[in-house]
């Protein structure tokens, strides 16, 4: 018997592996050089496609930063989630904020990618800012929730000076110190909730 070693031949790359590759590559560029300073035809040489390739997937470049910010949310949402602590709110908050620490001390950090995106695209109507509004939507009411669970008297004041710190860990973990921004946060979010307690808080 004839023994030869069988060589399988290459999977071909299916329609969802290009549009993956394409949204990798773009998760990668957009977030490290901005997204009006990456061109389609940057993201296309990467992948290594055709324009018409790239097209067939995403009918502009607008629909792939939609597409980009959309899984970016996701991504962020099931981390929101994993910290979540139920009863827990202060060790929800804690954890989230020596996460968001962690992840400013991390090479090629440039703060938070929807925060980047409504500085790039300044006109409301763009279909980004949508997209930007509806995930913020969405992290202010898990702000609130947290709020809520710790007794606070006005749950939406307060999710929005959480949700206003988060905001400043994340552009001052770029710019500033990193190394401090997870105790600093940590410190700030538990004042927060101290204050709704004796229902000091200040309204936002």
């Amino acid at each position: 018997m004839n023994a030869e070693t069988a060589v399988s031949a290459p999977r071909r790359r299916t329609a969802s592996d290009t549009r993956n590759s394409i949204l990798t590559a773009a998760n990668e560029l957009f977030y490290a050089h901005g997204i009006r300073a990456t061109s389609a035809d940057r993201i296309i040489e990467q992948v290594g496609i055709t324009k018409v390739t790239f097209y067939r997937h995403f009918r502009s470049k607008s629909d792939l930063v939609v597409a980009y910010l959309e899984q970016q949310a996701a991504n962020e949402e099931e981390w929101m989630r994993s910290v979540r602590r139920e009863g827990d709110p202060e060790g929800s908050l804690q954890t989230l904020a020596t996460q968001i620490g962690e992840a400013s001390c991390s090479p090629g950090f440039r703060g938070c990618a929807f925060l980047n995106a409504a500085a790039e695209f300044a006109d409301p109507a763009e279909p980004v800012r949508a997209t930007v509004a509806a995930h913020r939507a969405w992290m202010l009411e898990e702000f609130t929730d947290l709020a809520r669970e710790a007794g606070a008297a006005d749950a939406p004041a307060v999710g929005r000076q959480l949700m206003l710190l988060r905001d400043g860990g994340m552009v001052n973990g770029y710019l500033g110190e990193p190394t401090e921004i997870g105790a600093s946060l940590a410190a700030t979010f538990a004042a927060v909730l101290g204050e709704a307690r004796t229902g000091d808080a200040p309204h936002a």
